[in-house]
């Protein structure tokens, strides 16, 4: 019998497969992992935007959670945004019983810039959420509403990166670069040192749930056994093709490309297809 390493995902759906489950899902298969999904919300959305959520009832949550637990115990466990504060607490409360890698995503801000929680769950996040936390990883507007002052640069990032493991409680934290000025240069602390991931940028509007699949990799690779700093890199690789080899699909910001690695070196008019 193959001995095979599990994911789990927490989070909210997709119906059009660019971000929340649908999107973990795809990067679990794609790092060669067994995945598997908790759903906390239903959202009627596509790369448009969103029409509308169905937050599951928070017992109706723990019973899936209980349903992994009780069977296929994962290596690792990743969260998208959860969205009340009673998810949150119930979700920590069974994570604390758990001996297994934790990546968070802090999702509190949307594409367009709007916040998407209330400061209540965002202080749950920060005190009961990030402390459990094997990776953090936000891009800068999440970062800054976590530390609670502006990144403009890569030593802001830095300094943001050390804040959230030295004082919030995280065992390491990588604030990404997306939304700075020149290459983007993602900054992990490990809680001794840091390390930087560099790439360069991709002309292109199609990123929707690039912050989904970038976590979801990393906690594949968590759930492997690799180190955070191998994680962390191979996420960024693994990102950085994805946005490149963009789909092109959908009316508005669509997805990045799931299988956008086995693309490079072929031909353009193979990979636009």
């Amino acid at each position: 019998m193959v001995e095979v390493a599990s994911a789990l995902t927490i989070a909210g759906t997709d119906p059009t497969g660019g971000a929340g489950i649908q999107a973990d899902l795809k990067s679990f298969q794609e790092r060669e992992v067994y995945g598997m999904s908790v759903v906390t919300s239903v959202v009627a959305q596509n790369t448009l935007g969103v029409d509308d959520i169905y937050n599951l009832p928070v017992s109706f949550i723990e019973k899936q959670l209980n349903s992994v637990f009780q069977d296929i115990v994962p290596n690792a466990v990743k969260t998208g945004m959860i969205a009340t504060v009673e998810m949150m607490e119930m979700v920590a409360t069974v994570l604390k019983k758990q001996s297994v890698d934790y990546v968070i995503d802090p999702v509190m801000i949307a594409k367009s810039g709007h916040s998407l929680m209330e400061e209540p769950s965002r202080k749950v996040i920060r005190e009961v959420l990030v402390p459990l936390a094997t990776v953090v990883t936000p891009n800068v507007p999440e970062a800054e509403i976590l530390v609670d002052f502006k990144i403009t640069n890569t030593d802001d990032a830095k300094r943001a990166a050390k804040v959230i493991v030295t004082e919030l409680g995280a065992k390491s934290a990588v604030v990404k670069g997306g939304h700075l000025m020149g290459e983007a240069i993602d900054v992990l602390y490990d809680g001794e040192n840091f390390h930087y991931f560099k790439s360069a940028r991709t002309d292109t509007k199609h990123t929707h749930g690039t912050g989904c699949t970038f976590s979801a990799v990393i906690t594949a690779e968590l759930a492997k056994g690799k180190s955070v700093v191998d994680a962390v890199a191979t996420g960024k690789q693994f990102i950085t093709d994805a946005i490149h080899y963009t789909l092109g699909v959908g009316k508005g910001n669509g997805p990045t490309n799931h299988w956008g690695y086995r693309l490079k070196g072929l031909p353009n008019q193979i990979r636009r297809r």
